[in-house]
């Protein structure tokens, strides 16, 4: 019954995000027809795409993630495409996006995932939907199973866990995406190196404090952030520049999520501020712990409901 009742809301809540409209190629990337573009940022612009082969009655159901041209010599934005390349085709998980093919050793870099339907977590934050805390628990289960299979199968962080890198289709499957930003631990560079958009709103102290070293805790972290805005409808901290955002995340305390969401149940604030916690020894100690513990609090969010 807490199954069925569950996909029932997602459906509701997702619908509008299923569908895109079939359209002519606008481009063409080595064999990829370019269809239309979904996103773009600083470095790089994202198309969904078909075969070079294929009708123009074909639905794309690939995407194209293309470096910009004004990153094509720069090595190291280079090294970082080819570092999500390498990790997307090692790894196999319902819940990370893997990487079908790609070109990065030549200009023009890209490379090439499944089309997964649905919207982003942002997109529904956008809305203002506020979805069931049951459900919240169930989204950041999966993209916790997907960050423990990251961490201890590729011995990577992700580094850039956000809403919007997180793909949810109208029956709540949810996926992690864009590995650009992974990397092991001892190659961690200074957050003012990434040149990523909204990140700040997510990342762990350590990694804006030179003192202390960055591991697979500071994505918890920023899972933590994420779950808490899900949950409370705002991210922890808010702040009219970068510096004092990252003095916030540095040393501000968030308010209690319980202030701001007074229905949720103690055990469930308790995980939010563990993994919020300043120092990542307080915070659990393993993607895998924190999938488990979600799992329980889940299946009591649901029994009490």
């Amino acid at each position: 019954m807490a199954t069925a009742e569950r996909t029932s809301t997602v459906s509701t809540n997702f619908a509008a995000h299923s569908s895109t409209p079939q359209q002519s190629a606008i481009g063409r990337m080595g064999p990829w027809q370019l269809v239309h573009l979904l996103s773009e940022s600083e470095l790089a612009r994202v198309y969904s795409a078909r075969p070079a082969d294929a009708p123009p009655s074909q639905t794309p159901r690939y995407v194209v993630k293309a470096l910009r041209k004004e990153w094509w010599r720069d090595p190291q934005t280079i090294e970082m495409q080819r570092r999500a390349v390498f990790v997307g085709q090692q790894l196999s998980h319902p819940h990370l996006l893997p990487v079908l093919s790609a070109n990065v050793q030549q200009a023009p870099f890209y490379y090439v995932t499944p089309r997964i339907p649905g919207c982003t977590l942002a997109q529904i934050l956008q809305q203002g939907t506020r979805l069931p805390v049951p459900m919240s628990l169930w989204i950041m289960r999966q993209v916790a199973e997907a960050l423990a299979v990251l961490h201890e199968s590729a011995k990577m962080i992700h580094s850039d866990v956000k809403p919007s890198n997180i793909i949810v289709s109208r029956e709540g499957h949810a996926t992690l995406i864009d590995l650009g930003f992974a990397f092991a631990a001892n190659e961690a560079r200074h957050w003012s190196a990434r040149p990523v958009t909204g990140t700040l709103n997510y990342i762990a102290p350590e990694a804006v404090t030179s003192c202390l070293s960055i591991d697979e805790t500071s994505d918890l972290y920023s899972l933590g952030v994420t779950l808490y805005e899900l949950l409370a409808g705002q991210v922890p901290f808010c702040a009219k520049s970068p510096d004092e955002l990252v003095r916030m995340h540095r040393e501000s305390k968030p308010t209690c999520i319980r202030e701001r969401l007074p229905s949720l149940p103690k055990p469930v604030a308790s995980l939010v501020h563990r993994l919020l916690s300043k120092d990542p020894l307080r915070r659990p100690a393993s993607a895998t712990t924190v999938a488990e513990e979600l799992l329980r609090l889940e299946i009591e969010c649901f029994s009490v409901d």
